[in-house]
């Protein structure tokens, strides 16, 4: 079940075809999901900006540090040169380091040129700390892992919930995971994919509503205010400076969901545009005009309703599920979320 599967169209402007980030032309999405034994609830989710190979054709792109109480890698040079130039991989804290790893590994084979007759590479990982249903010391996410979910990326529907990165993750201390949503500006596409790990239950807002204070007697997990990353995928012709300025509207759209920004959360966006390009070597290419800075209001309401709506399809597409210790995570209850936006107007 997504958001409008409830028969709530959120927010005003339309969404894409799958209301997901793969509406944006060309974006794909990749995931291997690690459920094994007892103690394993963790995985990989991997974002391309394009088919084409990144290295040899970089995406502009900016980054947004909300709370960065986090292990996000590559985020240094993304500020500094604006390009993006590996696929975006999500995953658990502990395995960024590995999975940076074989990101590198699957560039090098790719570009047998990186380090050679070329500089290096600059690969983008982020993580949630998925402990509390995941093995986190087992570091259980491969490279083979990480391949997988590289090379089974496609566009269309994104398969969302206990899936890839967001296999062992919480929101509002109910189950989450990875959501996704996009909406249409004119000519231009936005989409929005997540991986939750957020929020005290008293906070949560849905639509509005405070459900969190209304959901408090449901099943608490001893853990909260956790982690959340945030991807920006557009087809419209941005710089990094514009697009800094896209992935720092994430945070309109958290406080939309009632997060505070807790000290122990994590909370990082990217953006990135597929149509603003730009090639390692020189050669004759010439992008759309971009946008103008005072046209950009649209842009910035797409980015907040598509991850609020995002986010609030993580936690409708969740589902229960124990792990370590026999920890469980309860979803969301669909039934008493039914009635309670009917008590508050949103149905």
């Amino acid at each position: 079940m997504r958001v409008r599967d409830l028969g709530i169209v959120p927010g005003q402007l339309p969404a894409g075809e799958f209301n997901a980030i793969t509406d944006v032309p060309g974006v794909l999405v990749g995931h291997t999901t690690l459920i094994q034994d007892e103690v394993v609830r963790t995985g990989v989710t991997a974002v391309l900006p394009h088919g084409d190979n990144l290295f040899r054709e970089k995406v502009a792109a900016g980054v947004a540090t909300i709370n960065g109480f986090g292990k996000a890698v590559g985020f240094e040079q993304i500020r500094e040169l604006g390009v993006i130039e590996t696929p975006i991989l999500l995953t658990n804290t502990l395995n960024v380091g590995k999975v940076a790893d074989a990101l590198i590994a699957y560039m090098l084979r790719t570009n047998p040129e990186i380090g050679l007759a070329t500089g290096s590479i600059n690969p983008v990982v982020g993580e949630c700390n998925d402990q509390f249903l995941n093995d986190l010391r087992g570091r259980h996410v491969q490279a083979e892992h990480v391949f997988a979910a590289l090379e089974s990326a496609a566009g269309g529907a994104v398969a969302e919930g206990n899936v890839g990165a967001g296999t062992g993750t919480l929101c509002f201390q109910f189950k989450g995971g990875i959501g996704t949503a996009s909406r249409r500006v004119d000519a231009y596409t936005v989409g929005a994919l997540v991986q939750t790990n957020y929020g005290q239950r008293a906070e949560l807002l849905f639509l509005g509503a405070p459900m969190g204070q209304q959901l408090l007697d449901e099943a608490l997990p001893q853990v909260g205010g956790g982690s959340i990353m945030m991807i920006i995928a557009t087809d419209a012709p941005l710089d990094a400076r514009q697009l800094t300025r896209l992935a720092n509207r994430s945070a309109f759209a958290l406080g939309r969901t009632g997060s505070v920004g807790h000290h122990g959360s994590g909370d990082f966006a990217i953006a990135f545009s597929t149509t603003n390009r730009t090639s390692h070597t020189p050669a004759a290419r010439i992008n759309p005009p971009l946008v103008r800075d005072d046209a950009l209001d649209p842009l910035f309401a797409a980015v907040v309703e598509s991850l609020e709506e995002a986010i609030l399809n993580a936690l409708l597409t969740a589902e229960t599920l124990t792990g370590r210790s026999g920890n469980t995570a309860f979803a969301l209850p669909k039934d008493r979320l039914v009635e309670l936006l009917k008590r508050y107007g949103r149905l």
